[in-house]
C-alpha cells in the first residue's frame, strides 16, 4: 500500500501556484508515476516507455537531486485534490546535447492534459530559476514533433532559433532524434 512517506528523508523546497503544488517525491507517487511512464501516448516523443523499476529509480534520483541541490524535477500535484499528475522542474542540460545551461521540463499524465497545468507549473519553475537561482536564461528541449510541449514553450514566451535545431545524440536514430531548443532570458539582470 502506497503512503505519503517521502522517498528520502528531508523536505525539499516546494513551489506553489494557484492550483498546483510542486513538491518532493512520495511513496504514493510511485504507482501513478509508473503508469504515466508506461503510457505510450505520454511517452510518444521518447524512445520507449519505462517499466515500474525504471520509473521508481527515476523518482528516487529526482528526490535525491532535490535534497542535494534544492531544485530539480519536482512531483506535481493538484492542490484541490492532492492528486499526483506528473513532474516539472529544472535540470542541467545533458552533457551530450550541444547546449550548456539549465533546462525546464514537464511531463503530465494524460488526464491532466488540456487544463493549463503544464504552463502553470512551468511558469513557477521559470520564476524559481530566475528569481531564486539567478539564472540568466533557461532552455527547453524537445523532439521536433512534440507540438504540445512546443506550444507550452511558446506560451511561456520562449523563443526558438531554427539554426539551433539539432539531432539529440541521446536518442537512437529515427524520427524522434530531430529536436528543437527554445530559450527565455531573465527579465532582469542575473544576481552577481
Amino acid at each position: 500500500m502506497a503512503t505519503d512517506t517521502p522517498l528520502d528523508p528531508g523536505a525539499p523546497r516546494e513551489l506553489r501556484t494557484e492550483r498546483l503544488l510542486l513538491r518532493g517525491w512520495r511513496e504514493s507517487d510511485l504507482g501513478p508515476w509508473a503508469a504515466l511512464n508506461a503510457d505510450p501516448e505520454v511517452r510518444a516523443y521518447f524512445p520507449e516507455v519505462l517499466d515500474r523499476a525504471q520509473s521508481e529509480a527515476s523518482a528516487a534520483e529526482f528526490q535525491r537531486q532535490l535534497l542535494a541541490r534544492g531544485w530539480g524535477w519536482w512531483a506535481v500535484e493538484v492542490r484541490a485534490t492532492g492528486e499526483f499528475i506528473g513532474f516539472a522542474g529544472l535540470d542541467p542540460v545533458d552533457e551530450e546535447v550541444p547546449f550548456d545551461g539549465v533546462e525546464a521540463g514537464w511531463r503530465l499524465t494524460r488526464s491532466a492534459w488540456g487544463h493549463g497545468y503544464a504552463t502553470e507549473a512551468a511558469r513557477a519553475v521559470l520564476a524559481f530559476g530566475f528569481e531564486e537561482l539567478g539564472l540568466p536564461e533557461i532552455l527547453a528541449l524537445c523532439a521536433a514533433g512534440n507540438l504540445r510541449s512546443r506550444a507550452v514553450m511558446e506560451r511561456l514566451g520562449m523563443e526558438r532559433d531554427p539554426a539551433e535545431d539539432f539531432d539529440d545524440p541521446t536518442v537512437p536514430e529515427g524520427p524522434l532524434r530531430a529536436s528543437v531548443a527554445y530559450r527565455v532570458r531573465a527579465a532582469v539582470p542575473p544576481r552577481p
